[in-house]
């Protein structure tokens, strides 16, 4: 970087393009620490309420003013350059961008590990796994526009919209009227150790939060039962089951 500038327009194209980078990340972040200081202040319910709000509002004054800074085209509050992309495009982009947030969790578990070590990274990890979780089950059932409880036919079609479903491969295997066994078959991370010659992760503990509160967050009438999840042994057609209850159908 050039020599103290004094301000960012001082900066060569480079670093300008470095600059706006990092105020992406800012707005990132200034985004999740206003719905952690609501949720903090207000509660779950009340946050998401906002956010939903703040997000339908925002979202389309930055897009807008994005288009005519970039000159791309807007339709229907979404740039045209996206929705007339051939599906297939699209199919990949999606792809693309979920592995990307499979990256961005990975690198963070790992900052933690080389830094503080793996204890501390688990910790991390099934903590953060306790916020996102309720929070991607409330971001499905908004954009499918679920009722409060949608029992387990609503919980299959979330589990089926989350971002793993995306990059990893999964099933379900009906029990009858009040259960499920949903089985993550390949598992992305674990794959790639396998691959690796490494043994499994051990990932029960995450397994444990993400699955239950995720579950739950989707319908509170779904109780979460571990049928085997590293460093549990499991068969080679999958890496974790869990069997998903619907207590009280009637309730």
């Amino acid at each position: 970087m050039t020599d103290r500038p004094e301000t960012p327009k001082d900066l060569n194209n480079e670093e300008l393009a470095q600059y706006i980078v990092n105020l992406f990340q800012r707005i990132v972040i200034h985004y999740s620490l206003w719905f952690t200081e609501v949720k903090h202040q207000m509660g779950m319910e009340k946050a998401l309420s906002v956010l939903n709000e703040a997000t339908s509002r925002g979202l389309k004054i930055q897009m807008n003013r994005l288009s005519k800074t970039l000159g791309f085209e807007m339709k229907n509050d979404l740039p045209a350059a996206l929705t007339n992309m051939p599906r297939e495009s699209l199919l990949a982009l999606m792809d693309s961008v979920s592995a990307n947030w499979l990256v961005n969790d990975g690198v963070w578990f790992q900052s933690v590990e080389f830094a503080h070590g793996m204890g501390e990274a688990k910790r991390c990890n099934d903590s953060a796994w306790a916020q996102f979780s309720p929070f991607e089950a409330w971001s499905i059932k908004n954009f499918l526009d679920m009722p409060e409880h949608p029992g387990l036919e609503g919980l299959k079609k979330a589990l089926g919209f989350r971002v793993y479903a995306n990059i990893n491969v999964q099933s379900v295997v009906d029990e009858g009227p009040d259960s499920f066994v949903f089985q993550m078959n390949d598992c992305r991370v674990q794959s790639a150790r396998k691959r690796k010659g490494l043994d499994d992760y051990p990932c029960k503990s995450g397994g444990l939060v993400e699955y239950t509160y995720f579950a739950r967050s989707v319908d509170d009438r779904i109780s979460t039962e571990c049928i085997g999840c590293p460093p549990d042994k499991h068969p080679e057609e999958w890496y974790c089951a869990w069997r998903f209850t619907l207590k009280n159908p009637e309730s």
